[in-house]
């Protein structure tokens, strides 16, 4: 609808100019106090004195300035470009005029009167906009539930500072402005949604921070780019408690950490861990490991290429996966960890010299019991204050029976002893033997407790869990409940092979911080406040118990979509996993995010088609928004080669219609680098991504399906869905359906020899 249409163009042309004019105004003032503040830092670094503290505090202050400054000029300059993108119009209840309140993704306040510019789109007033519609409307802020009448919700389009388009809505968003925005490219989606946030979104962004929160959404519902916006909305809503530093994003690798990494500077937001399990579990335990590549793993469980012996060795390895990650193997541990319990202190009493200062019972009965709720090893410091305060005691006894017994001896042998040199001999050799016992005792109990103690064998975290492996009965022991006497030895050999080789899984690293845990503690304060999980379907549930149990005091969004879980071996198959095992002991919720707003209409329905397949559980499929495109293309073609040949003038058509991004995805790193090898010979700018990678580079990508996970393009070519390559088999259908879940317009797939059953109807 063109702008001049609508009955108030001019007024808010007048506005949109007058609010550019004041974010100018504010850039220029901005501008001088930067300077002011980059010349005063400058100086104090130039004179700094390592022996005047006000020097120090002048270099926090004045950085911590120049941070902020840096930040408002980002955003000024943004403002320039878009000021704001809606405004609503809200009469509060007892008032009698409405606020024209206009949102952007940053708050302007003219400095002069303190007047309101522009409302930022995380303030509480904002989900007006987002979830109000017109008539009675009401919101949730620190001053309580403000009641009221929402009499207009506009939108508008704002590009360069230019006032394009006005359209007057009632629900989160008008089709077109979100259809405009769902139609961008690949490249430009990420960043930017404020503007088109629904209902659903928006629930997950601003619900309770302290309430663990778990979101199953499906392939292109936008988790993603939601728990990014979630976390800018908890920093700006809770800045007086928090900083970004207390917020920490784990995901599932690096490559995806770095699709993501120019996001949170774009919502304002950049200094927020980012990390995934294996660089953070490594961190805590305080050793490098050498891990072997979990997509090794998975690309073997679904190579038909493999001898039907080492097919039956690797669903063995898949089971040892499956319960060295589930719950179960925690229980295990648990059998282990009362073993190094009940043998940890030396099973001997204490004593001093031949003085019994406890008993071997009595001091077990402290460390198992009074002392319990202290991990395993920090339960002696406990013990040896005990030792220590008795010893003082029964020392003091002692010394005290030590001087009376002598001047007892030394009295009688006066009384008795008649010989004057005899008695003098007699009465100094007690006195030098009571001066020996003494100086014996006293030897004794300086190093008593240190003798007592270095008893006990401490072992690294590491070496415990390698000592649980080795052991084949306490292995089997703890293990038997769960695995058979064949399984449960398959497990332990093929663990401690693992271990014997230098390497570890990632299904080894939560054990091990279990165990230190349990054992030591963690004496790191970990500063985290909230932890976002994304693709979480991927992680175990003991994985993010041990999470729990050590990022004490903090809150979770976990997200992910159990429909694309490629790693369930040793990932979450069910949220009850996590609501039963992680998070028991609090309330949680659990929302949903059905909409898919990645892929066209025709995309989803034939990628819905292929979940249809999967008859082990219910399915909760995406709905996609209405946005129409072509169909599916789905051709044969004789071998490899042909359709190598044929993505290569696919790829120059794409080009033709603007598409930066664009994907081959093949079901194996093999058959990546064979098609790699012909496409790349033709495009020049084509990159092959194996896993290896931690910097990610949009464009042309040749990838396995197991790493397009979390990825979205313009258009995704599979390279062969021939019915060898995907059999009905559950992880075939999850890793053929996040590879035809990934492009935002168009979708090719070619096979050679016959279809998969599972594109079938």
């Amino acid at each position: 609808m063109p702008e001049i249409s609508h009955p108030d163009y001019i007024e808010e042309l007048d506005r949109c100019k007058s609010t550019l004019g004041y974010v100018d105004k504010s850039l220029e003032i901005t501008l001088v106090k930067k300077g002011r503040i980059d010349s005063d830092l400058e100086k104090v670094r130039k004179h700094f004195n390592a022996e005047n503290s006000q020097d120090y505090i002048d270099i926090i202050v004045n950085s911590l300035l120049q941070g902020n400054m840096d930040l408002k000029l980002k955003n000024l300059m943004e403002a320039k470009r878009k000021p704001y993108f809606a405004r609503i119009d809200f009469t509060e209840k007892g008032k009698s005029e409405a606020e024209k309140l206009y949102i952007g993704k940053m708050s302007l306040i003219r400095e002069e009167d303190q007047k309101l510019i522009i409302v930022d789109w995380r303030a509480p007033v904002a989900n007006l906009y987002y979830e109000g519609r017109l008539g009675d409307a009401s919101y949730d802020c620190p001053d309580g539930n403000i009641k009221g009448t929402l009499q207009l919700k506009r939108q508008f389009s704002i590009d360069n500072g230019e006032l394009k388009e006005i359209l007057d809505i009632d629900i989160t968003t008008n089709d077109e402005f979100l259809q405009n925005s769902l139609g961008a490219n690949a490249d430009n989606r990420l960043k930017d949604i404020v503007t088109t946030i629904q209902a659903e979104q928006n629930a997950i962004i601003r619900a309770d921070m302290w309430r663990p929160l778990i979101v199953q959404g499906a392939a292109g519902s936008g988790k993603t780019t939601i728990a990014l916006h979630r976390i800018a909305y908890l920093i700006y809503n809770y800045e007086k408690s928090f900083v970004p530093e207390n917020f920490m994003i784990i995901a599932p690798n690096k490559l995806f950490l770095n699709y993501i990494s120019d996001v949170l500077p774009e919502l304002g937001v950049e200094e927020v861990r980012q990390t995934t399990f294996e660089d953070f579990a490594q961190d805590l335990i305080g050793k490098r490991f050498k891990l072997r590549d979990a997509n090794e793993k998975l690309l073997a469980f679904v190579d038909y290429t493999k001898s039907d012996e080492e097919r039956k060795r690797l669903a063995f390895i898949r089971k040892a996966s499956e319960f060295k990650a589930a719950m179960h193997f925690k229980e295990a541990l648990d059998t282990y960890l009362k073993e190094i319990e009940e043998n940890f202190i030396p099973k001997e009493s204490f004593t001093v010299g031949s003085t019994l200062i406890y008993e071997y019972e009595e001091l077990n009965e402290l460390f198992l019991n009074q002392y319990k709720m202290w991990p395993i090893a920090r339960r002696v410091d406990e013990i040896k204050k005990n030792l220590k305060t008795r010893m003082q005691a029964r020392k003091l006894n002692i010394i005290n029976q030590l001087h009376e017994d002598c001047d007892k001896r030394v009295a009688l042998l006066k009384a008795i002893v008649m010989d004057e040199n005899e008695r003098h001999r007699q009465v100094s050799q007690a006195i030098n033997e009571r001066d020996n016992d003494l100086e014996h005792l006293e030897t004794l109990a300086k190093t008593a407790i240190k003798d007592y103690i270095r008893k006990i064998s401490k072992l690294s975290p590491y070496e415990y869990y390698k000592d649980f492996i080795n052991d084949a009965d306490m292995f089997k022991k703890a293990a038997s409940p769960w695995l058979d006497d064949k399984l449960c030895e398959f497990v332990r050999k093929y663990t401690a092979d693992t271990l014997k080789s230098g390497f570890l899984e990632i299904e080894d690293l939560a054990p091990i911080i279990y165990l230190k845990y349990c054992i030591y503690g963690i004496d790191e304060k970990i500063p985290v406040k909230h932890v976002v999980i994304d693709e979480a379907q991927d992680f175990s549930a003991f994985q993010i118990y041990v999470m729990k149990r050590i990022i004490k005091d903090s809150s979770f969004t976990i997200l992910g979509d159990l429909n694309q879980g490629i790693h369930s071996y040793r990932g979450i198959r069910d949220w009850n996993e996590i609501t039963e095992h992680v998070f028991s002991d609090r309330k949680n919720e659990f929302l949903t995010l059905e909409q898919s707003y990645r892929t066209t209409v025709e995309i989803m329905n034939a990628a819905n088609t292929v979940l249809d397949k999967i008859k082990s559980r219910e399915v909760n499929k995406g709905r996609p928004v209405i946005r129409h495109g072509e169909e599916v293309k789905i051709a044969a073609k004789s071998d490899e080669k042909e359709i190598a040949q044929e993505i290569i003038k696919s790829i120059a058509d794409f080009k033709k219609l603007s598409y930066k991004s664009i994907a081959v995805i093949c079901k194996t790193l093999k058959e990546c680098k064979a098609a790699y090898a012909i496409i790349s010979k033709q495009v020049d700018d084509a990159t092959l991504i194996s896993g290896k990678e931690e910097v990610y580079k949009s464009g042309i990508v040749v990838l396995p399906s197991c790493l397009a996970k979390g990825l979205e393009f313009d258009a995704v070519i599979i390279f062969n869905a021939s019915s060898t390559e995907y059999t009905e088999d559950e992880l075939d259908i999850k890793l053929l359906y996040v590879a035809m879940t990934r492009p935002l317009h168009k979708l090719y797939i070619y096979y050679t020899d016959e279809l998969t059953p599972l594109l079938k109807p």
